[in-house]
Protein backbone atom coordinates (compact mmCIF):
# COMPACT_ATOMS: atom_id res chain seq x y z
CA UNK A 1 0.00 0.00 0.00
CA UNK A 2 1.28 3.36 -0.91
CA UNK A 3 1.11 5.81 1.64
CA UNK A 4 0.73 9.72 0.99
CA UNK A 5 4.07 11.39 1.63
CA UNK A 6 3.86 14.55 4.30
CA UNK A 7 4.73 17.88 2.79
CA UNK A 8 7.95 19.20 2.93
CA UNK A 9 7.82 21.94 4.92
CA UNK A 10 8.82 25.73 2.93
CA UNK A 11 8.86 23.54 -0.63
CA UNK A 12 6.22 26.28 -2.24
CA UNK A 13 5.31 29.90 -0.89
CA UNK A 14 1.63 30.09 -2.45
CA UNK A 15 1.28 33.90 -4.23
CA UNK A 16 -1.37 35.59 -5.64
CA UNK A 17 -1.24 36.77 -9.68
CA UNK A 18 -2.83 40.12 -10.96
CA UNK A 19 -2.57 41.11 -14.44
CA UNK A 20 -4.18 44.79 -14.58
CA UNK A 21 -4.99 46.30 -18.13
CA UNK A 22 -2.26 43.75 -20.07
CA UNK A 23 -1.72 44.94 -23.63
CA UNK A 24 0.85 42.99 -25.48
CA UNK A 25 1.37 43.54 -29.68
CA UNK A 26 3.68 41.93 -32.25
CA UNK A 27 3.79 45.49 -34.40
CA UNK A 28 0.36 46.13 -35.88
CA UNK A 29 -0.75 42.33 -34.59
CA UNK A 30 -2.32 42.70 -30.97
CA UNK A 31 -2.21 39.64 -28.73
CA UNK A 32 -3.38 40.23 -25.45
CA UNK A 33 -6.19 43.76 -25.84
CA UNK A 34 -6.32 45.37 -22.03
CA UNK A 35 -6.93 42.05 -20.03
CA UNK A 36 -7.48 42.16 -16.55
CA UNK A 37 -7.27 38.38 -14.29
CA UNK A 38 -7.04 37.79 -11.09
CA UNK A 39 -5.86 34.35 -9.76
CA UNK A 40 -6.03 33.78 -6.47
CA UNK A 41 -3.54 32.12 -3.67
CA UNK A 42 -3.26 28.80 -4.30
CA UNK A 43 -5.95 28.53 -6.93
CA UNK A 44 -5.02 26.32 -10.10
CA UNK A 45 -6.40 28.58 -12.95
CA UNK A 46 -6.24 26.63 -16.80
CA UNK A 47 -6.45 29.29 -19.52
CA UNK A 48 -8.11 27.05 -22.71
CA UNK A 49 -8.83 28.22 -25.72
CA UNK A 50 -7.41 27.57 -29.43
CA UNK A 51 -4.05 27.99 -31.37
CA UNK A 52 -3.27 31.82 -31.58
CA UNK A 53 -5.90 32.66 -28.88
CA UNK A 54 -3.11 34.32 -26.69
CA UNK A 55 -3.17 31.80 -24.10
CA UNK A 56 0.42 31.09 -24.20
CA UNK A 57 1.49 34.97 -24.61
CA UNK A 58 -0.32 36.06 -21.06
CA UNK A 59 1.49 32.83 -19.35
CA UNK A 60 4.62 33.62 -21.06
CA UNK A 61 4.01 37.44 -19.58
CA UNK A 62 3.97 36.25 -16.36
CA UNK A 63 7.10 34.66 -16.64
CA UNK A 64 8.50 37.35 -17.83
CA UNK A 65 9.42 35.60 -21.10
CA UNK A 66 7.30 38.64 -23.03
CA UNK A 67 7.57 42.13 -22.54
CA UNK A 68 3.86 44.31 -22.08
CA UNK A 69 3.02 47.50 -24.16
CA UNK A 70 0.87 48.59 -21.40
CA UNK A 71 -0.62 47.56 -17.91
CA UNK A 72 0.75 45.50 -14.85
CA UNK A 73 1.50 42.66 -13.60
CA UNK A 74 1.66 41.58 -9.90
CA UNK A 75 2.89 38.22 -8.37
CA UNK A 76 2.95 37.75 -4.31
CA UNK A 77 1.90 41.51 -3.89
CA UNK A 78 4.88 43.07 -5.83
CA UNK A 79 4.64 44.46 -9.04
CA UNK A 80 6.69 42.39 -11.45
CA UNK A 81 6.35 44.53 -14.59
CA UNK A 82 9.84 45.24 -15.28
CA UNK A 83 11.38 42.28 -13.42
CA UNK A 84 13.47 40.00 -14.83
CA UNK A 85 12.09 36.32 -15.29
CA UNK A 86 14.48 34.68 -12.35
CA UNK A 87 13.35 37.60 -9.52
CA UNK A 88 9.71 36.88 -10.12
CA UNK A 89 9.13 34.04 -7.72
CA UNK A 90 7.70 31.73 -10.58
CA UNK A 91 8.97 28.74 -12.20
CA UNK A 92 7.81 27.33 -15.17
CA UNK A 93 7.00 23.84 -16.93
CA UNK A 94 7.22 23.74 -20.62
CA UNK A 95 5.64 21.66 -23.57
CA UNK A 96 9.19 20.27 -24.23
CA UNK A 97 11.24 18.61 -21.83
CA UNK A 98 14.18 20.59 -22.16
CA UNK A 99 16.19 18.54 -19.90
CA UNK A 100 20.06 18.62 -20.64
CA UNK A 101 20.79 15.31 -22.31
CA UNK A 102 24.39 14.88 -20.32
CA UNK A 103 22.63 15.72 -17.40
CA UNK A 104 21.70 13.00 -15.03
CA UNK A 105 17.92 13.57 -13.52
CA UNK A 106 19.85 14.66 -10.41
CA UNK A 107 22.19 16.94 -12.17
CA UNK A 108 18.69 18.56 -14.27
CA UNK A 109 17.04 18.94 -11.09
CA UNK A 110 19.90 20.73 -9.19
CA UNK A 111 21.41 22.61 -11.78
CA UNK A 112 19.57 25.83 -11.66
CA UNK A 113 20.28 26.08 -7.97
CA UNK A 114 23.85 25.53 -8.47
CA UNK A 115 23.86 28.69 -10.67
CA UNK A 116 21.98 30.59 -8.34
CA UNK A 117 24.73 29.65 -5.68
CA UNK A 118 22.28 27.16 -3.01
CA UNK A 119 24.36 25.31 -0.53
CA UNK A 120 24.59 21.95 -1.76
CA UNK A 121 23.11 20.29 1.47
CA UNK A 122 20.10 22.77 0.62
CA UNK A 123 19.89 21.60 -2.70
CA UNK A 124 20.13 18.10 -1.91
CA UNK A 125 17.39 18.50 0.23
CA UNK A 126 15.00 20.33 -2.11
CA UNK A 127 15.92 17.09 -4.92
CA UNK A 128 15.32 14.91 -2.37
CA UNK A 129 11.75 15.67 -1.60
CA UNK A 130 10.64 17.03 -5.01
CA UNK A 131 11.43 13.26 -6.36
CA UNK A 132 9.56 11.43 -3.43
CA UNK A 133 6.66 13.47 -4.62
CA UNK A 134 7.38 12.97 -8.42
CA UNK A 135 8.15 8.86 -7.62
CA UNK A 136 11.54 9.38 -9.32
CA UNK A 137 13.65 8.64 -6.61
CA UNK A 138 15.00 5.71 -8.59
CA UNK A 139 15.86 7.79 -11.66
CA UNK A 140 18.04 9.94 -9.75
CA UNK A 141 21.19 8.67 -11.74
CA UNK A 142 19.73 8.19 -15.23
CA UNK A 143 19.87 10.28 -18.58
CA UNK A 144 17.36 11.55 -19.99
CA UNK A 145 17.71 9.00 -23.30
CA UNK A 146 17.26 6.39 -20.45
CA UNK A 147 13.64 7.77 -19.17
CA UNK A 148 10.39 7.65 -21.52
CA UNK A 149 8.23 10.42 -21.95
CA UNK A 150 6.01 10.97 -18.55
CA UNK A 151 9.15 10.21 -16.39
CA UNK A 152 11.17 13.22 -18.53
CA UNK A 153 7.87 15.34 -17.67
CA UNK A 154 7.79 14.47 -14.21
CA UNK A 155 11.35 15.70 -14.16
CA UNK A 156 10.53 19.17 -15.91
CA UNK A 157 7.96 19.37 -12.99
CA UNK A 158 11.02 18.63 -10.24
CA UNK A 159 12.86 20.66 -11.91
CA UNK A 160 10.63 23.84 -11.30
CA UNK A 161 9.69 22.55 -8.17
CA UNK A 162 13.00 22.73 -6.47
CA UNK A 163 12.86 26.52 -6.96
CA UNK A 164 9.92 26.77 -4.23
CA UNK A 165 8.97 29.13 -6.61
CA UNK A 166 5.34 31.40 -5.34
CA UNK A 167 3.54 30.42 -8.56
CA UNK A 168 4.17 27.92 -10.86
CA UNK A 169 3.27 28.05 -14.42
CA UNK A 170 2.35 25.50 -17.03
CA UNK A 171 2.69 25.71 -21.09
CA UNK A 172 0.88 22.90 -22.31
CA UNK A 173 3.19 20.25 -20.28
CA UNK A 174 1.34 17.27 -21.87
CA UNK A 175 0.68 17.80 -25.60
CA UNK A 176 3.79 15.42 -26.41
CA UNK A 177 2.23 12.68 -24.54
CA UNK A 178 0.37 9.80 -25.17
CA UNK A 179 -3.12 9.01 -24.18
CA UNK A 180 -2.05 7.54 -20.99
CA UNK A 181 0.92 9.30 -20.01
CA UNK A 182 -1.47 12.01 -20.27
CA UNK A 183 -3.82 10.95 -17.78
CA UNK A 184 -1.54 9.43 -15.57
CA UNK A 185 0.48 12.93 -15.58
CA UNK A 186 -2.91 14.91 -15.12
CA UNK A 187 -3.35 13.04 -11.99
CA UNK A 188 0.22 13.37 -10.79
CA UNK A 189 -0.43 17.39 -11.47
CA UNK A 190 -3.96 17.46 -9.56
CA UNK A 191 -2.28 15.80 -6.26
CA UNK A 192 0.75 17.96 -6.27
CA UNK A 193 -1.71 20.56 -6.42
CA UNK A 194 -4.07 19.12 -3.44
CA UNK A 195 -1.13 18.30 -1.40
CA UNK A 196 1.10 21.91 -1.93
CA UNK A 197 -1.01 24.29 -1.99
CA UNK A 198 0.69 26.29 -4.34
CA UNK A 199 -0.80 28.95 -7.16
CA UNK A 200 -0.40 27.08 -10.82
CA UNK A 201 -1.75 28.52 -14.15
CA UNK A 202 -2.01 25.93 -16.92
CA UNK A 203 -2.12 26.35 -20.68
CA UNK A 204 -3.85 24.10 -22.63
CA UNK A 205 -6.41 23.27 -25.58
CA UNK A 206 -7.50 20.34 -24.67
CA UNK A 207 -10.96 20.63 -22.81
CA UNK A 208 -10.84 17.41 -20.49
CA UNK A 209 -7.64 18.80 -18.70
CA UNK A 210 -9.19 22.04 -18.09
CA UNK A 211 -12.50 20.32 -16.57
CA UNK A 212 -10.67 17.76 -14.59
CA UNK A 213 -7.83 20.35 -13.13
CA UNK A 214 -9.45 23.65 -12.77
CA UNK A 215 -10.99 25.63 -9.78
CA UNK A 216 -11.54 27.90 -12.67
CA UNK A 217 -11.15 27.87 -16.03
CA UNK A 218 -10.50 31.33 -18.41
CA UNK A 219 -11.97 30.50 -22.06
CA UNK A 220 -9.58 32.77 -24.25
CA UNK A 221 -10.59 33.77 -27.82
CA UNK A 222 -9.23 36.22 -30.12
CA UNK A 223 -7.25 38.17 -26.91
CA UNK A 224 -9.66 38.19 -24.30
CA UNK A 225 -11.15 35.96 -21.62
CA UNK A 226 -14.81 34.90 -23.05
CA UNK A 227 -15.65 33.43 -19.59
CA UNK A 228 -14.57 33.24 -15.85
CA UNK A 229 -15.86 30.43 -13.81
CA UNK A 230 -15.55 27.10 -12.25
CA UNK A 231 -15.37 24.00 -14.38
CA UNK A 232 -19.28 23.35 -13.57
CA UNK A 233 -20.19 26.56 -14.46
CA UNK A 234 -18.10 26.92 -17.51
CA UNK A 235 -19.89 24.03 -18.70
CA UNK A 236 -23.72 24.18 -17.49
CA UNK A 237 -24.06 27.76 -18.15
CA UNK A 238 -21.79 28.80 -21.40
CA UNK A 239 -21.98 32.52 -22.06
CA UNK A 240 -21.22 32.03 -25.62
CA UNK A 241 -22.28 29.70 -28.76
CA UNK A 242 -18.27 29.51 -28.76
CA UNK A 243 -18.08 28.22 -25.41
CA UNK A 244 -20.23 25.76 -25.36
CA UNK A 245 -19.37 24.33 -28.58
CA UNK A 246 -15.44 24.59 -26.83
CA UNK A 247 -16.05 22.39 -24.00
CA UNK A 248 -17.80 19.30 -24.04
CA UNK A 249 -17.10 16.23 -25.61
CA UNK A 250 -19.48 15.71 -27.87
CA UNK A 251 -20.16 19.25 -28.57
CA UNK A 252 -23.55 20.96 -27.56
CA UNK A 253 -25.72 19.79 -30.22
CA UNK A 254 -27.37 23.30 -31.24
CA UNK A 255 -31.07 23.82 -33.12
CA UNK A 256 -31.74 27.06 -34.81
CA UNK A 257 -34.81 28.68 -34.35
CA UNK A 258 -36.99 31.53 -33.02
CA UNK A 259 -38.62 32.91 -29.95
CA UNK A 260 -42.62 33.15 -30.35
CA UNK A 261 -45.22 34.10 -27.90
CA UNK A 262 -45.64 32.51 -24.57
CA UNK A 263 -42.20 31.70 -23.84
CA UNK A 264 -41.42 29.21 -26.30
CA UNK A 265 -39.08 27.93 -28.92
CA UNK A 266 -40.04 27.22 -32.44
CA UNK A 267 -37.94 25.24 -35.67
CA UNK A 268 -38.73 23.80 -38.66
CA UNK A 269 -40.55 20.56 -36.94
CA UNK A 270 -40.00 21.60 -33.55
CA UNK A 271 -42.00 23.49 -31.06
CA UNK A 272 -40.66 23.37 -27.66
CA UNK A 273 -41.65 24.74 -23.94
CA UNK A 274 -39.23 27.02 -22.21
CA UNK A 275 -40.89 26.93 -18.89
CA UNK A 276 -38.17 26.49 -16.77
CA UNK A 277 -35.19 28.12 -18.29
CA UNK A 278 -33.71 31.20 -16.87
CA UNK A 279 -33.17 33.93 -19.46
CA UNK A 280 -30.57 36.23 -18.89
CA UNK A 281 -31.63 38.59 -21.04
CA UNK A 282 -34.64 40.05 -23.29
CA UNK A 283 -37.02 36.63 -24.36
CA UNK A 284 -39.10 38.91 -27.30
CA UNK A 285 -41.20 37.06 -29.83
CA UNK A 286 -39.83 36.37 -33.33
CA UNK A 287 -36.24 37.04 -31.96
CA UNK A 288 -33.50 34.14 -33.77
CA UNK A 289 -31.88 32.24 -31.25
CA UNK A 290 -29.87 29.06 -31.37
CA UNK A 291 -30.90 26.26 -28.75
CA UNK A 292 -28.01 24.37 -27.20
CA UNK A 293 -28.49 21.15 -25.17
CA UNK A 294 -25.73 18.48 -24.24
CA UNK A 295 -26.05 15.09 -25.13
CA UNK A 296 -26.61 13.73 -21.57
CA UNK A 297 -29.88 16.31 -21.26
CA UNK A 298 -31.55 14.57 -24.34
CA UNK A 299 -33.60 11.95 -22.25
CA UNK A 300 -36.05 8.77 -23.00
CA UNK A 301 -39.11 9.30 -21.58
CA UNK A 302 -41.67 6.53 -23.03
CA UNK A 303 -45.11 7.22 -22.59
CA UNK A 304 -44.71 10.91 -21.57
CA UNK A 305 -47.15 12.51 -23.47
CA UNK A 306 -44.68 15.49 -23.95
CA UNK A 307 -42.40 13.05 -25.78
CA UNK A 308 -41.12 13.75 -29.29
CA UNK A 309 -40.77 10.60 -31.40
CA UNK A 310 -37.25 10.96 -32.66
CA UNK A 311 -36.42 8.51 -35.39
CA UNK A 312 -32.50 7.19 -34.78
CA UNK A 313 -29.99 7.18 -37.45
CA UNK A 314 -26.49 6.20 -35.91
CA UNK A 315 -25.12 4.10 -32.87
CA UNK A 316 -21.72 5.28 -31.46
CA UNK A 317 -20.28 2.51 -28.67
CA UNK A 318 -18.51 4.63 -25.92
CA UNK A 319 -17.45 2.01 -23.59
CA UNK A 320 -19.17 2.96 -20.61
CA UNK A 321 -22.19 4.39 -22.60
CA UNK A 322 -22.99 5.08 -26.35
CA UNK A 323 -24.22 8.14 -28.09
CA UNK A 324 -27.09 7.79 -30.25
CA UNK A 325 -28.13 10.10 -32.93
CA UNK A 326 -31.56 11.18 -33.48
CA UNK A 327 -33.49 13.37 -35.24
CA UNK A 328 -35.15 16.45 -34.40
CA UNK A 329 -37.21 18.55 -36.87
CA UNK A 330 -34.60 19.16 -39.73
CA UNK A 331 -31.16 18.87 -37.39
CA UNK A 332 -29.50 15.38 -35.62
CA UNK A 333 -28.09 15.85 -32.23
CA UNK A 334 -26.65 12.95 -30.32
CA UNK A 335 -28.15 11.43 -26.84
CA UNK A 336 -25.59 9.90 -24.16
CA UNK A 337 -27.35 6.39 -22.76
CA UNK A 338 -26.61 3.76 -20.87
CA UNK A 339 -24.34 1.51 -22.83
CA UNK A 340 -26.70 -1.51 -22.18
CA UNK A 341 -29.51 0.10 -23.91
CA UNK A 342 -31.49 -2.11 -26.76
CA UNK A 343 -31.07 0.22 -30.09
CA UNK A 344 -31.82 -0.70 -33.29
CA UNK A 345 -31.26 1.79 -36.57
CA UNK A 346 -34.87 2.64 -37.44
CA UNK A 347 -36.00 3.30 -33.97
CA UNK A 348 -38.40 5.89 -33.36
CA UNK A 349 -37.30 7.00 -29.81
CA UNK A 350 -39.82 8.81 -27.32
CA UNK A 351 -37.10 11.69 -26.13
CA UNK A 352 -37.75 14.64 -24.07
CA UNK A 353 -36.04 18.12 -24.05
CA UNK A 354 -36.22 19.54 -20.31
CA UNK A 355 -36.27 23.48 -20.94
CA UNK A 356 -34.21 23.98 -17.62
CA UNK A 357 -31.19 22.18 -19.39
CA UNK A 358 -31.27 24.63 -22.31
CA UNK A 359 -28.68 27.31 -23.23
CA UNK A 360 -30.46 30.05 -25.80
CA UNK A 361 -27.72 31.95 -27.25
CA UNK A 362 -28.80 35.19 -30.08
CA UNK A 363 -28.04 33.92 -33.44
CA UNK A 364 -26.59 37.11 -34.45
CA UNK A 365 -24.05 37.50 -31.62
CA UNK A 366 -23.32 33.96 -30.55
CA UNK A 367 -24.34 35.36 -26.55
CA UNK A 368 -26.28 33.56 -23.93
CA UNK A 369 -29.67 35.32 -23.51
Amino acid sequence: MQHELPVPHGLVRPGAVSLRGVEIAYGSFRVLDRLDLEVAQSEFLVLLGPSGCGKSTLLNAVAGLTEVDAGEIWVGGRNVTWKEPKDRGIAMVFQSYTLYPRMTVRGNMSFGLQVAGIARAEIQRRVREAAAMLRIEDLLDRKPAELSGGQRQRVAIGRALVREAAVCLFDEPLSNLDAQLRTELRTEIKRLHVRLGATMIFVTHDQIEALTLADRIAVMRDRRIQQLGTPTEIYTRPVSRFVATFVGCPAMGFIAGHLVEGRRFKADGLDLSLDGYQALGEMAAGRPVDLGIRPEHITLAPGHPEAIEAPLELVEPMGSDLLAWVRLGTVSLAMRLPAETPLSLGDRLPVMLPASRFNLFDAASGLRI
